[in-house]
């Protein structure tokens, strides 16, 4: 029998005692416990070898006193999982579900089961990071080469990008490369009045501040005497209509200025694709390729254009290399980091995409294949025929002659209004166009029901002289010159895993190639790989969230309103700001969208000549880059030798350009992981010229509960969800960057429908009102369970681990940037430069051996060349944290086994890794050390061992001979 007490006994030791204790006012729920990864008896084990008392002192000691926050945050108390589900449950429930008509780009579909559970819901899908480390990311990077090849392929263009944000995004990135590639003068960009408003409203707000002017008018009347860089044409066009672009195209380029195409991906399958007719540039969405609309996001945009653009595309592209066997390998190919490099010469910000949902899309493309995407487009295709023709037996009038799946309606005597409302009271939303006309989009999930349900609401009557099946096999609408006669998704892989078995297994596969956070730690500095909590991932799938269209009137999703309220409540209590924006889906576009409030500030004050933005030389390289995309210059502030921005070259940099001084950009704790002393001092300097300080919201782990933004300095902040508030990275993407302001600047923030009258906002950041709202749910979860107890033990334990980690390290590898008291914030810089000086080891040979012992590299070589950054996370248990230190020293010790000549210096362990199994087995073994060695370098590694595909991947070789697509891929291999 088993004995109960010794379990509970055994249980509850594992506990921190003050958690069951406290008033239930202060008490922590036991999600808190679940989340920290180390118990209160090892976190005195890991202080004792910090020689230090307590948690408080060592806090204390690393956060500056003038900045601390000696008050509890004013938050809910926290919630156990069970309660926090109900809850928001019981949120969502004030969501009205109907079904939408709206289209606009945002269409209801249908995920395949498989799909569903295997990718979306699947951890290890979710869990995993940006593909930078390719040898352990290879089944991410070939679900995205499909992505590529899937675009390539449905829009006639010869390269794709790995997904950026959304369409009004993507297209406003097209704007933003064809005025760099542009050889003329010109400063204007056309665009087509029949293009998606929500499109329209984010290339003016990305168009201001570089001071292009945007022409926003019918095509057909463009007189090209106006000089023009570019144009943006809608693809079929947002009131459904399929329009011939040809003749318009090749007077853009007699004009000597590209043409981009915003085409819906599926439409494409039947359409002559853009690529065929001239378009130097597509975009668009691919959400309805399996993506849940909600409420408008995380969705993934796809960009294309012509190879010769190769370098200017933003965002990342996944190509095809070989490793040091000779074997086909995949990784992030030339310009994934040359935005970053450019600095302040970026065109773009984008260092992020959309890849889950990217993999979700192609993973649509891959199990219906050609036949099967053409079959749903064609079914679409004819419910909409059939709706019109019997629009037009009632006696209306259809405004569009030749159509995909969307139709204008003129109503006749009748108000638009009226029809609208009537539909509303059946719970359908038809979309307003104008007085006396509606649209009505047609998706993958319309029924025969609904086809009955749209004809009784303009018939005012139930009975109708018509039957759905005398209707449905209506001529096409689409004219003979506007069908596709090209082939597509032709490659291996679009063809094979047809049957849910096959797919099942590709997934699988592809996810066992992965090293993700269901493997092991990913202690990245700056990025928080912490816990994802399952009872956090559970709402986003609910149907009250999901299926929610993202211009679906407000009455019906005060569900969706109230979840924003709270957390915009809560992220502001956090933070210390006046209020926050939820918009921004991206980092990127926080910093953006932040900048953009700033910038609006200064001209609302009549001081819009304030265009100088200071930038300490250690910041990442989103920020000069998002401060150019604003029309601001960039000054770089130096650092002193221990990571701080140099206060005497600050002061001097602010004197100088006090006149024009627009901004400062900081991160805080700094970029080497320091709690800067000197903060306020910082701030102030800055306010005292002028200027508004912009605070890098990444290292916001390292403050939650302790000090606020708001309280030390800055005026605007942007926080990234995806990091400290546990949205996953999802293999880059998707994310949340909103912004928090001081009260003066809360007028200025990004336009939504709620919008006060005496608001003066930037504009539209992303191309939905509130930005990726189905994933805010994982936010608030994560507050509502953590409570104000659970969120501060978060910080202080992070800032624990980053400690326990430096100080096991130091003996073996110097911590380059301390504090006052010699402690780090919540990650340190390890340095390993000189292992290269003694041993010629590189940084990237320590970060592939880590895969041998079954770990992801921390931050290479940022912000320090050399070295590597450490972020453990509160997340993970002292084991973890122990076994990533152990991996640390043993490869030290093989580097002093190299230096002192015991190991050959070139045929080692080091250069050699990762070490793959078909390596390790086929053919002779012909190097100085063992098979042993290779492969199981610690006592772990033989309880389970992670292996990696491929080995060292030669990047140099893939960016000589770019390969971006499956097709090319069987090229390479020839």
């Amino acid at each position: 029998m088993v004995n109960l007490n010794f379990a509970l006994e055994s249980q509850t030791s594992e506990f921190p005692q003050d958690s069951i204790d406290k008033p239930s006012s202060q008490k922590t729920s036991s999600f808190n416990t679940r989340h920290i990864g180390v118990n209160q008896q090892q976190i005195q084990q890991m202080l004792q070898v910090l020689g230090i008392e307590s948690l408080e002192q060592l806090i204390d000691q690393t956060v500056p006193a003038a900045i601390r926050l000696n008050k509890p945050l004013q938050l809910p108390a926290a919630k156990s999982e069970s309660a926090a589900l109900a809850r928001l449950k019981a949120i969502a429930s004030n969501n009205q579900v109907y079904r939408s008509f709206l289209g606009m780009g945002y269409y209801n579909c249908l995920t395949p089961p498989v799909i569903l559970r295997n990718v979306l819901e699947n951890p290890g899908w979710y869990t995993s990071y940006t593909p930078y480390q390719a040898e352990i990311a290879q089944g991410r990077l070939e679900a995205l080469l499909n992505f590529q090849t899937m675009i390539i392929d449905l829009t006639g263009l010869e390269i794709a990008n790995s997904s950026l944000l959304d369409e009004g995004t993507a297209a406003a990135e097209a704007m933003g490369m064809s005025y760099g590639l542009c050889k003329t003068k010109a400063n204007a960009f056309f665009v087509d009045a029949a293009c998606h408003p929500q499109t329209i409203e984010v290339i003016k707000t990305r168009a201001l501040p570089l001071g292009i002017e945007v022409i926003i008018d019918d095509y057909a009347k463009f007189d090209f005497s106006t000089p023009i860089f570019g144009a943006l044409l809608q693809y079929p066009a947002t009131d459904g209509t399929i329009k011939d672009y040809r003749s318009f195209i090749e007077q853009v380029h007699e004009a000597k200025a590209l043409a981009t195409v915003a085409a819906d991906i599926l439409s494409l399958t039947l359409l002559t694709p853009p690529g065929e007719f001239g378009a130097d540039i597509a975009v668009g969405s691919t959400q309805r390729f399996g993506v849940p609309l909600g409420y408008g996001g995380p969705h993934a945009a796809y960009f294309a254009t012509k190879e010769k653009y190769q370098r200017q595309v933003p965002g990342r592209i996944v190509g095809v290399s070989k490793d040091v066997h000779g074997k086909p390998a995949l990784r992030l190919a030339l310009q994934t980091r040359e935005q970053h490099i450019r600095r302040e010469k970026a065109t773009s910000n984008i260092c992020t995409a959309q890849v889950l949902l990217a993999v979700i899309a192609s993973m649509y493309g891959v199990y219906h294949g050609a036949a099967g995407v053409k079959a749903i487009a064609v079914r679409v295709h004819q419910l909409t025929v059939a709706l019109a023709a019997g629009l037009q037996q009632l006696g209306y009038e259809i405004k569009t002659e030749s159509f995909f799946d969307t139709i204008g309606v003129s109503t006749g005597d009748k108000n638009a209004a009226d029809i609208i409302k009537i539909a509303a009271d059946k719970q359908i939303n038809l979309r307003w166009l104008d007085d006396k006309a509606v649209g009505i989009s047609l998706d993958e999930t319309t029924t025969e029901q609904d086809l009955i349900d749209l004809w009784q609401i303009f018939a005012g009557k139930a009975e109708l002289p018509f039957s759905y099946a005398e209707l449905l096999n209506n001529k096409s609408s689409i004219k003979e010159q506007q069908l596709r006669t090209t082939p597509y998704l032709t490659e291996s892989v679009f063809n094979r895993y047809h049957s849910e078995t096959e797919l099942l297994r590709y997934l699988h596969q592809l996810e066992t190639k992965d090293l993700s956070l269901t493997t092991s730690m990913i202690p990245l500095g700056s990025c928080t790989m912490k816990l994802n909590a399952t009872a956090e991932m559970i709402p986003v799938t609910w149907a009250e969230f999901g299926n929610v269209h993202p211009f679906a009137p407000l009455e019906q999703t005060q569900g969706y309103q109230q979840l924003f309220a709270e957390l915009e409540q809560w992220l502001a209590e956090i933070t210390g700001f006046a209020a926050i924006s939820l918009q921004p889906n991206a980092g990127s576009q926080g910093e953006y969208a932040g900048l953009q409030v700033i910038r609006k500030y200064h001209q609302d004050r009549g001081e819009g000549h304030r265009r100088i933005c200071l930038i300490p030389e250690s910041a990442h390289g989103t920020n000069p880059a998002s401060a150019v995309m604003c029309g601001m210059k960039v000054v770089a502030v130096k650092c002193d030798r221990n990571g701080n921005i140099d206060l005497q070259d600050l002061q001097t940099k602010a004197e100088k350009h006090k006149d024009n001084l627009a901004a400062l950009m900081v991160t805080y704790p700094s970029t080497h992981g320091v709690f800067e002393a000197e903060i306020k001092s910082i701030c102030a300097v800055v306010h005292q010229h002028g200027g508004q300080v912009y605070m890098d919201g990444a290292n916001m782990n390292a403050q939650v509960g302790l000090c606020r933004p708001g309280d030390f300095g800055a005026d605007v902040c942007h926080l990234n969800l995806h990091k400290t508030f546990c949205i996953p990275h999802g293999g880059g993407g998707p994310g949340v960057g909103p912004i928090g302001v001081m009260s003066h600047l809360v007028p200025f923030l990004p336009a939504t429908p709620k919008t006060a009258k005496e608001a003066k906002p930037i504009g539209a950041i992303s191309a939905a009102p509130w930005g990726s709202a189905s994933i805010l749910t994982i936010s608030w979860m994560y507050i509502a369970m953590m409570g104000e107890a659970g969120l501060t033990q978060a910080t202080k334990v992070a800032i624990l681990n980053a400690n326990y980690m430096a100080k096991r390290l130091e003996p073996y590898y110097s911590v380059l940037f301390k504090g006052e008291a010699g402690l780090v914030a919540h990650e340190c810089i390890i340095d390993l430069r000189p292992l290269k000086k003694r041993a010629h080891v590189e940084v990237d040979d320590v970060a592939k051996r880590l895969m041998d012992f079954g770990f992801h590299a921390p931050t290479v070589s940022w912000p320090v060349i050399g070295t590597v950054m450490i972020e453990p996370t509160e997340s993970e248990s002292k084991e973890q944290l122990d076994r990533y230190c152990d991996a640390m020293i043993a490869i030290y010790q093989e580097a002093e086994a190299i230096a002192n000549g015991s190991i050959d210096p070139e045929d080692n362990p080091l250069k050699n890794a990762p070490h793959t199994a078909q390596s390790l087995i086929c053919g002779e073994w012909s190097h100085p050390y063992s098979r042993e060695e290779a492969a199981y370098p610690a006592p772990w590694t033989k309880e389970h061992k992670y292996w990696t595909l491929v080995g060292r991947i030669n990047n140099a070789y893939g960016d000589r001979n770019l390969v971006c697509s499956c097709e090319g891929m069987e090229a390479y291999k020839e």
